[in-house]
């Protein structure tokens, strides 16, 4: 069968990974041991023991060949694939080494599958169970040798395959525009600045060292922009493989290709070295649209280069080729030179299209319509008023309003934030008055009397009459003789209560086994009443007072006999209250729903039944995939037990 050829989108980032030669062999052994049977023994009839090694020998050849046509399968064949990509792979992997290696594991599949062929022909004369046994080794043992000596190439194709899928997707036939010339002369800020690749920039030659593919739009299509590593002015066969990667990019790919020349010679290259490259390289340019960039236009302008590189351009421009001049530092031009050089494409595109042989099949399908002037009538287009005032509000010549930030550049450290001049209110005027002041969610001006300042004056008006009247005269610092009794007593009380605090305080810090309420000494009245009379309270007719009595005493009613229904529940825990009813039949009012409620939990438990919980606070989940039943060699016969 004939091997399809690659697509065009090149996806090598899908080959399969190479193993190592020992993984290789430990993959193909570890397969056959698992899914093949392994139990054997000399009892059985011959032919069964025959066509067990046989199983064996054929099914390692099977797994060996399917890998290694995957591995041959998957790999790119150079004849196959766009000759841009044959040429890269030659520069960066040696052609003749890449074919050596493919070579190599196609024989090594060869050598397995006629190995393989070989014993089992042998196997169908064995005789006895080891010496089928030895044939099977023997086969396996061959297998994995030639396997093993293809240890270098394995290895190498595994590196290929890593390199591979690390190069950009360039599709060749696309619309593309190809940037070259000397090394640090601008080439990756130029795709930087009109793609979104982020190729690294330094001040140094040769930091590109690889193809950098971008991606921009022009005309609502899509553009290929592809980076070049830096190329240096000597013969092909002194070039190095960073160059060379440039030089295949040119040879191959139809792109427009922008020459880039630093005219400010800050890379090291003085522009006559720029032109004779420019002229090495020239037969690559052909049959492409072609355009000079002259960079760093930001460090010294066409016109004020010196006489001899002023000629030199004139003498290219004079050949036909368009020299756009541009900044990347700046980005003067840059735009220019990309709708340049992409206008310069599509024409090119279109006219080579024009020259092929499919297009009469096509004009001749085609009819242009170009209409007539039919009188010298003016016929304006009509534009309503709304878009022309839509169209003028949109004018974007207007001077800008001047930001906040703005003002505080130029203010500089004299800037002070104000909040307050946007304020849009209905009087202007108000809007540095101060902000009311808030308490409790209400304005606290709202509950501010407005005449009160004239109550005030009349308030102090009628103190002031009052005390003309002589209304405040009367002394009132002589108090009466009770007064003094009394103030004189509570100091008494206010002593003697702190003495009693001090007391207590006292009694409770001594460390001695406490007594109960009942056994202490009970306290004696007389000296109560004689402390309390010192104080000044008069305990006289004060015999029923009961001062020596604790709580008072609830009378004890008579028992009430025994009912029926209390007799059953003696056997209850002494620590549950004699009146409190017991769980299983609080909140039930008949024997029925008893029952009922008794039903529900036996089925709730149910299901911890089952599983053997303990209760419903049991989590020990048990062992879910017994070992006995799933470790070990699936055997021949039914598993449904599994």
């Amino acid at each position: 069968a004939t091997r399809p050829k690659m697509a065009a989108s090149y996806n090598f980032k899908k080959i399969t990974v190479v193993p190592s030669a020992k993984d290789f062999v430990d993959i193909v052994l570890s397969k056959t041991q698992r899914k093949t049977p392994t139990v054997i023994h000399k009892q059985y009839a011959i032919a069964r023991i025959r066509q067990f090694y046989m199983r064996k020998v054929r099914y390692t050849q099977q797994n060996y060949h399917d890998k290694l046509s995957q591995i041959l399968d998957d790999f790119p064949k150079l004849e196959d694939i766009h000759p841009f990509y044959a040429d890269l792979m030659n520069v960066l992997y040696d052609k003749d080494h890449y074919k050596l290696a493919l070579g190599q594991i196609n024989m090594a599949r060869h050598l397995i599958d006629n190995v393989a062929k070989d014993y089992v022909r042998l196997l169908k004369y064995g005789d006895s169970l080891y010496r089928c046994k030895t044939l099977k080794r023997a086969a396996l043992g061959r297998m994995c040798t030639v396997m093993k000596r293809q240890k270098q190439s394995l290895e190498y194709l595994e590196q290929v395959r890593q390199h591979l899928s690390r190069l950009p997707t360039i599709d060749p036939n696309t619309r593309t525009l190809l940037i070259c010339g000397f090394p640090n002369v601008g080439k990756s800020s130029f795709i930087n600045t009109i793609t979104r690749a982020d190729v690294e920039v330094q001040p140094y030659a040769f930091t590109t060292k690889s193809l950098y593919v971008g991606h921009t739009d022009y005309r609502y299509l899509r553009w290929q922009v592809i980076d070049t590593p830096g190329i240096l002015d000597h013969s092909l066969e002194e070039r190095n493989t960073i160059e060379m990667q440039a030089i295949t990019a040119l040879a191959h790919l139809r792109a427009a290709v922008l020459y880039v020349m630093d005219i400010s010679e800050q890379c090291g290259h003085n522009l006559n070295q720029q032109v004779d490259l420019f002229n090495n390289i020239k037969p690559l340019f052909a049959n492409k649209p072609l355009m000079i960039v002259t960079n760093k236009i930001d460090v010294i302008r066409r016109e004020d280069l010196s006489e001899e590189n002023k000629v030199l351009l004139e003498d290219l421009e004079k050949e036909g080729i368009p020299i756009v001049p541009m900044s990347t530092l700046t980005g003067e031009g840059v735009m220019e030179v990309k709708n340049k050089a992409c206008d310069q494409l599509l024409a090119y595109r279109v006219e080579s299209k024009m020259r092929s042989k499919k297009v009469n099949s096509v004009l001749n399908r085609l009819h242009l319509s170009v209409p007539q002037q039919r009188d010298d009538k003016e016929r304006p287009p009509c534009i309503p008023e709304a878009v022309r005032q839509r169209k003028a509000a949109m004018d974007t010549d207007k001077p800008k309003k001047k930001l906040e930030r703005d003002i505080e550049l130029e203010m500089e450290e004299d800037y002070v934030i104000d909040l307050k001049k946007h304020y849009d209110l209905h009087h202007p005027d108000e809007k540095y008055d101060p902000i009311p002041e808030l308490w409790e969610g209400k304005n606290i001006a709202d509950y501010i009397d407005s005449d009160i300042m004239k109550k005030l004056e009349e308030l102090e008006k009628e103190e002031e009459m009052r005390e003309a009247a002589g209304e405040y005269d009367s002394d009132m610092s002589d108090d009466d003789e009770e007064t003094r009794e009394i103030r004189s007593m509570a100091a008494k009380i206010r002593k003697k209560k702190k003495l009693i605090k001090m007391e207590s305080d006292v009694r409770r810090k001594v460390q001695k086994p406490t007594l109960p309420r009942v056994a202490r000494k009970d306290y004696d009245v007389s000296e109560f009443k004689s402390q309390m009379e010192e104080l000044g309270v008069d305990m006289a007719d004060k015999d029923n007072a009961h001062f020596k009595r604790a709580r008072s005493k609830t009378p004890v009613g008579l028992k009430r006999k025994r009912e029926a229904s209390e007799a059953g529940s003696r056997a209850r825990s002494r620590s549950v209250p004699a009146g409190k009813v017991p769980r299983d039949q609080s909140g039930i009012r008949d024997p029925q729903t008893q029952q009922k409620a008794r039903v529900i939990a036996k089925n709730a438990q149910k299901k911890m039944n089952k599983f053997g919980k303990a209760g419903e606070s049991d989590r020990f989940i048990g062992t879910k995939m017994p070992k006995h039943l799933f470790a070990g060699k699936r055997k021949q016969g039914k598993t449904q037990r599994r």
